[in-house]
């Protein structure tokens, strides 16, 4: 299988969303690392295959190919990779009622970090059909979390996931490498 063509990082487009806690989501307080959204970080004709292949030599465990769900939902064990291969949709990261949610049309092409805690949901599915490949660090295994009392215990365990080591996409010298200074320089960082 030919390599993953990923777009230089010269020419990505990345954005990144600090999310405060709200209500019972944790968002990306407890450990203050932010949302990273890749636009067009690859080819919209790359095969779910391809990328299944490539997340592994960065330390990320494929698991699923599938959509997203319409509830809002949180991993309080892990972050979560998410790389589009089919459709376009709109998501929904923090939660509904958030001042700071962000609100995103996303397509076959890009990618998304999660951090665990981030609250995220399907709000549209906007072709039909949207699919994506979902990847953990090698040794995580996900929960469901709802933003709900009761799950504080879980809330509070979001503090606790150890950071990616390496970029999902883009090895040792990734945007989940860089710090806030240079993301902010990158032009990502809100």
């Amino acid at each position: 299988m030919p390599p993953l063509s990923l777009t230089p990082l010269a020419s990505l487009r990345l954005t990144t969303h600090y999310i405060p806690s709200h209500h019972h989501l944790p968002n990306t307080t407890p450990h203050g690392y932010p949302l990273f959204l890749y636009h067009s970080a690859f080819p919209s004709s790359t095969s779910p295959s391809a990328i299944e292949a490539h997340l592994p030599t960065n330390g990320i465990a494929p698991q699923w190919r599938y959509t997203m769900y319409q509830t809002t939902h949180y991993h309080s064990t892990t972050h979560e990779v998410l790389c589009i291969f089919k459709g376009r949709a709109k998501l929904l990261f923090g939660g509904e009622e958030n001042p700071a949610k962000v609100e995103v049309e996303l397509k076959a092409g890009d990618a998304v970090v999660v951090p665990a805690g981030v609250g995220h949901r399907l709000m549209e599915d906007m072709e039909g059909g949207f699919q994506m490949v979902g990847g953990y660090p090698d040794g995580c295994s996900w929960d469901m979390c709802y933003g709900r009392e009761g799950e504080e215990s879980k809330a509070e365990a979001v503090a606790k996931v150890a950071w990616l080591g390496k970029d999902p996409l883009y090895g040792h010298d990734g945007p989940v490498t860089w710090g806030r200074e240079r993301l902010d320089k990158y032009g990502g960082g809100k």
